[in-house]
């Protein structure tokens, strides 16, 4: 069963937040998708993500490409699937994810916008569904000005 870490965006917005995770997930030998809603968006992002300082570069691509297989990061939006599936996926603006997606991968991160009520209601369901599905979530707040894990719901698969 895959594992599912909610981050409450209140005080860093995601662009700042995204390369930190990514960074992570690349340490861990994952290769990584970020799911957002729409082409222009993931654009925007794309070009974020190469503006990023010399020494945090992150190797990437947008979905669609002829070496998307090969992208150790890949930038994908609404209906485009890459393949193979990537270790990890991180959601942006209240991109859609299912358990059953969430199972089949070493990490999914949903990132949420702290001030939008639909995204909150959004995440809140996610969270009631994958744990209903066997996933183990975690939710992580910025309250104390740092990251910290909140709650963590369901157990890990036995091994």
């Amino acid at each position: 069963m895959g594992e599912v870490h909610f981050y409450h965006l209140t005080r860093t917005p995601r662009e700042a937040v995204l390369p930190v995770l990514i960074a992570r997930a690349r340490d861990a030998g994952w290769r990584v998708e970020v799911r957002g809603t729409g082409n222009a968006a993931m654009q925007e992002l794309d070009m974020a993500l190469w503006r990023g300082p010399d020494d945090a570069f992150l190797p990437h691509g947008l979905c669609g490409g002829p070496h998307d297989a090969l992208q150790p990061v890949l930038l994908t939006a609404a209906g485009q699937a890459p393949a193979p599936p990537c270790d990890c996926v991180l959601t942006i603006d209240g991109a859609a994810i299912t358990p059953a997606e969430i199972a089949d991968r070493a990490r999914v991160c949903i990132l949420f916008d702290g001030g939008d009520p639909a995204m909150l209601a959004q995440s809140r369901a996610l969270w009631k569904a994958c744990v209903a599905a066997g996933c183990v979530a975690k939710y992580w707040s910025q309250e104390s000005g740092r990251w910290e894990m909140k709650a963590q719901a369901g157990q890990p698969a036995p091994q």
